[in-house]
């Protein structure tokens, strides 16, 4: 028992008017359905019937139609006896000695089909109930998920723990219809007249499963990107990656819970709603961020405007001012001149805090001595502009004047 391939590809209307009755997927499947059953099309537009089948048997030879982005499966009482992973039309057979049990294709999930095929195939014969099921191999989208408390994680950017409340949407897709179906499906959904299997219905219970599973791994999933050189360890470029957040949370759940490997289920991108840090992050992420701005050339740049700001606000303050801001250069000028490296050839013992120190025998120069009275009004000067005080020019004029 199995297929026989009628044609590959998306159903012709030229090849639908050939066939008088066939299986189909049920006209009422939505976008976050995962399986649905197959329905047999009495009729094919008025041109033809088959109203005499056993209920629950696939009639020899019944036409079936495997559409774009789907898998069929046949069952016969509970155990799956065939897979069609490929677009197409098929005869169903059970004595062709043609026909065939499994077809998947030269896709990318041929060779997986094929190994859980061989683990699962049943090789019986024609039974009591035989029904057939599609399996949405497409994205399904809006499978939500949240927090209702912080989170946390060690994030090796920012090098401290973490926390965040946040919710978004992830969407699943099927890579291997036979371990979804086998291993994860509730058998209610694999019976005659069953209802869909929809991860949005708020009664799914192995949809709930699915988001308390996402929920209680997105530390680990948050903790994969942020701690992954390759993302750049920066926690700002989570909700612009779907695709690289969405690969940490899939490896977050298959540590975890085995989606792929027992479930045939990876997620495929992530959508970050919202992220609210707590109050310890948001404070940590406001210092990062000066730390950014005054780094490289921009912090050159901030420095140098801000220099030039003092100097500014020190001139329309007059000479106090200037003295002061003059001061203030020599000692910014004294730290500066520490970070100075020495000259080469000059020796080591010649630095003092990284500044140049003179020979111990300097040649002698000749110095011209200044008059005490223009030291004195030098001094008058100082003393009217507030400099000095009295105090301290009436000391220095007792100097000059012996």
């Amino acid at each position: 028992m199995g297929f026989i391939k009628a044609f590959t590809g998306a159903l012709g209307g030229s090849f639908a008017d050939q066939w008088k009755d066939f299986l189909q997927p049920r006209p009422d499947v939505t976008a976050t359905a995962a399986i649905f059953e197959a329905v047999a099309n009495g009729t094919n537009a008025g041109r033809g019937s088959n109203t005499k089948g056993s209920e629950n048997i696939i009639t020899n030879g019944s036409k079936i139609i495997v559409p774009e982005g789907t898998a069929l499966i046949t069952l016969q009482d509970g155990a799956i006896t065939g897979l069609v992973a490929e677009p197409g039309g098929f005869t169903y057979s059970s004595d062709d000695p043609n026909s065939k049990s499994m077809f998947a294709g030269n896709g990318i999930l041929s060779s997986t089909i094929g190994q859980t095929w061989d683990r699962f195939k049943f090789g019986g014969q024609p039974g009591a109930q035989q029904l057939a099921f599609y399996i949405n191999l497409k994205e399904i989208p809006n499978n939500k998920f949240g927090t209702q408390s912080e989170i946390y994680w060690d994030d090796a950017y920012l090098g401290a723990q973490v926390g965040a409340v946040t919710r978004g949407t992830y969407t699943l897709k099927i890579v291997d219809p036979i371990l979804f179906v086998k291993q994860f499906v509730p058998a209610k959904y694999l019976q005659p007249g069953a209802e869909l299997f929809d991860f949005a219905d708020m009664d799914n219970d192995a949809g709930a499963q699915l988001f308390n599973e996402v929920v209680s791994s997105l530390s680990a999933a948050f903790s994969n990107y942020t701690n992954d050189p390759s993302k750049g360890n920066r926690i700002s470029k989570i909700q612009g990656d779907q695709i690289g957040f969405a690969q940490s949370m899939s490896q977050a759940v298959e540590d975890g819970y085995q989606w792929k490997t027992d479930r045939g289920l990876v997620i495929e991108k992530v959508a970050i709603q919202a992220i609210e840090y707590d109050e310890d992050t948001k404070k940590l992420l406001s210092d990062v961020k000066k730390a950014d701005a005054l780094s490289g050339a921009r912090g050159n740049s901030f420095m140098q405007q801000s220099v030039a700001r003092g100097m500014e606000s020190a001139g329309q303050n007059g000479g106090a001012g200037m003295a002061f801001m003059g001061m203030g250069m020599n000692a910014a000028g004294g730290v500066m001149g520490g970070m100075q490296q020495p000259n080469e050839g000059t020796p080591q013992s010649q630095f003092i805090q990284g500044q140049p120190q003179q020979p111990a025998n300097p040649p002698a120069a000749e110095t011209k001595e200044e008059d005490p009275y223009e030291k004195l009004a030098k001094l008058k000067k100082l003393l009217d502009d507030g400099v000095i005080s009295q105090e301290e020019f009436d000391e220095q004029k007792k100097k000059l004047l012996g």
